[in-house]
């Protein structure tokens, strides 16, 4: 459909009517119990070419993205607890989050070639369609007062396995699609070195890890001498910009190893040393992160995604479906088989499996990184897009179902608990 305006608008307006346009919608979605993101996307789809060709993404547009996929990242990173992060790769419980990786990538990876993609979509759909969205698993969970009941500390430290796995992939093929040439050898050399590099990355995490973890027994100290420093500097928001700055190291250094700069922010955040910085200092941080996120960038960054999204542009329908079937069928089933193999009961794992569903926000970054680095095009883009807003749309009512199952079952199982233990 042609654009209704013929000269492009100046950026403020632009952002001006994103930002208005996503927060009107992403707060109507929210009152019918639904992720803000999907509003957001909405908007954008709307504003964009696939209905009024009012709004184009231009080279502004396109930085302020950036830096809203920057500071998400950062945000998801302090939601999650480091002790949470260890127990996703420990004891029976990392069977969830593996299986609940393996089966959808293996299932995304398999549906490419069924459709005769080359290898590096093909691997980059099963990225995609294996991913969970641990930002709107968290609100989802929130909402339904599941939160920080078992089943939902499993969901969740599942989702944390699945974004860290997820994110290192990325760089690894993001890495790679740098490499212009595409012998055997060429291509085994960069696989190598690629894998040594995020290999090398996670070492300096784990590094900084014990090296932070011992310097937390002298966090009462450290705390103290922070907020010395702090009362010392002049300027105002002095925290988050030293924050930023500890940030920023890691982003870094993951762009220097070759990996993308989610990657550093991301472990960046959740390394950052609560109780050194203090956890009143840590909670004003993330206000100040959640506000400037939420508020403002996180809005226009998803309805920009759905200015790229072009519904026009989809032509290969039966992959359109293939995607959408294989995205919930192969998600369930990896958290349903997840859960049986750590020891939960078929209604539990299936439960789990629902709430792992939902793509939403980290798939959307991943997405739009990946057709801003030409790996994938706007039709293949569109047609996540659209799978991410779907699986995340029916996430809650699946999840409900489950844990009122989950909760009729315990009901169910009362009498009889009282009746054995009667005389």
């Amino acid at each position: 459909m042609p654009g209704i305006l013929q000269q492009p608008l100046p950026i403020v307006v632009v952002m001006l009517i994103l930002l208005l346009a996503s927060r009107m919608l992403g707060e109507l979605m929210e009152r019918y119990k639904q992720p803000a993101v999907i509003g957001e996307v909405l908007a954008g789809i709307i504003l964009g070419p696939s209905l009024l060709g009012f709004i184009y993404v231009s080279g502004d547009l396109k930085v302020i993205s950036d830096l809203g996929v920057f500071l998400l990242v950062i945000l998801a990173g302090f939601e999650i607890n480091q002790d949470e992060m260890r127990n996703s790769i420990r004891g029976k419980s990392k069977w969830i989050g593996v299986m609940g990786f393996i089966i959808p990538m293996i299932s995304g990876i398999g549906l490419g070639y069924l459709f005769n993609l080359d290898w590096q979509l093909s691997l980059f759909l099963g990225l995609c369609i294996s991913i969970t969205a641990l930002p709107v698993s968290i609100r989802i969970l929130m909402d339904l007062g599941k939160l920080n009941t078992d089943l939902g500390q499993k969901i969740i430290t599942a989702a944390v396995f699945n974004d860290i796995i997820s994110l290192l992939i990325l760089g690894i093929i993001l890495d790679y699609n740098t490499n212009t040439d595409q012998s055997i050898s060429s291509i085994l050399f960069s696989i190598g070195i690629t894998i040594f590099k995020v290999i090398a990355f996670i070492g300096l995490v784990v590094l900084a890890y014990k090296l932070l973890k011992k310097a937390s027994i002298k966090a009462p100290v450290i705390n103290q001498r922070i907020d010395d420093f702090l009362r010392f500097l002049k300027g105002k928001e002095s925290l988050f910009a030293l924050v930023m700055l500890f940030v920023l190291i890691f982003a870094a250094l993951s762009e220097i190893v070759g990996l993308h700069f989610v990657v550093g922010a991301f472990f960046a955040a959740v390394l950052l040393p609560r109780d050194m910085i203090g956890q009143e200092n840590f909670r004003q941080v993330q206000r100040t992160t959640s506000g400037i996120t939420i508020g403002f960038l996180s809005p226009v960054f998803f309805a920009t995604i759905g200015l790229e999204f072009n519904f026009l542009s989809i032509e290969n329908y039966p992959l359109l479906i293939g995607v959408l079937l294989v995205s919930f069928i192969s998600k369930i089933l990896g958290g349903y088989f997840g859960g049986r193999v750590s020891g939960m009961n078929p209604l539990k794992s299936m439960t789990l499996g629902f709430g792992l569903n939902a793509r939403g926000i980290m798939e959307l970054v991943i997405a739009n990184i990946a057709l801003k680095n030409k790996i994938i095009d706007i039709s293949i883009f569109s047609i996540l897009v659209l799978m991410g807003m779907l699986t995340t749309f029916v996430t809650p009512f699946f999840l409900k179902y489950g844990f009122d199952r989950i909760d009729q079952q315990k009901l169910k199982q009362l009498p009889k608990t009282h009746s054995s233990q009667s005389p």
